[in-house]
């Protein structure tokens, strides 16, 4: 294969990987507006430019195409929300600052459209595809406590946090904020204004470490 036909196929597939994603973003974009049983081919595949016969070349039916833009939404809230606890890497010198300022980005993620309109669809769609909580949940909320768990555990073994079960401190750390958004929320129905947003981060972080925190020293 001469360079400029490798290129070339580079190019191709590129250029096919990219208009899986625009169908993949166009379906759940359709799909969270009409739910799974109004949501038309027609309309995701104008929604994302392609024509119609382009969106089953590449996902082949309704079902697997809901499928795979559910997946694809789940993924792109994982690497959000895991782009957020990576900041405990190195959480500064104030500790609590820290952790709120961890835990008000967590929540801003939770609150955003794709992650509302992915949990709405998983719990609206359960009867027709019982499976697709678990494949939700393994991409979202179970890769983000077990990413948590790990930065705990560090903080714990530098001595910052007590020593702890760091997956519990992290599945109760995440209750501590995901409770009071979805009640203040009505279950993503409300927008949460950016303070009270910050108010829920800052007393979860407060309560979390009245029982995880190391008590100061003297």
């Amino acid at each position: 294969m001469t360079g400029a036909t490798a290129s070339t196929a580079r190019a191709g597939s590129r250029g096919r990987i990219d208009k899986r994603q625009a169908i993949l973003d166009a379906a759940f974009v359709v799909f969270a507006r009409h739910g799974y049983g109004q949501a038309c081919v027609q309309e995701i595949a104008e929604e994302a430019g392609v024509a119609k016969p382009t969106v089953y070349n590449h996902l082949s039916d309704k079902e697997n195409l809901f499928r795979h833009a559910m997946e694809a939404a789940a993924d792109a809230v994982m690497m959000e929300n895991l782009a957020v606890v990576e900041r405990l890497r190195d959480p500064g010198s104030d500790l609590r600052a820290g952790l709120e300022d961890v835990g008000y980005r967590l929540l801003r993620v939770c609150c955003s459209e794709r992650a509302r309109s992915l949990r709405w669809l998983t719990y609206a769609q359960v009867a027709r595809f019982p499976d697709l909580v678990g494949v939700v949940q393994d991409r979202t909320s179970n890769r983000i406590g077990d990413a948590l768990a790990d930065r705990l555990a560090r903080l714990s073994l530098a001595g910052r946090l007590r020593s702890c079960d760091p997956a519990t401190a992290a599945e109760q750390f995440l209750s501590l904020l995901t409770g009071p958004i979805e009640a203040r929320s009505r279950l993503g129905t409300r927008e949460v204004s950016a303070a009270d947003t910050r108010a829920v981060a800052v007393a979860a972080v407060d309560t979390f470490l009245r029982a995880y925190g190391v008590p100061a020293a003297g």
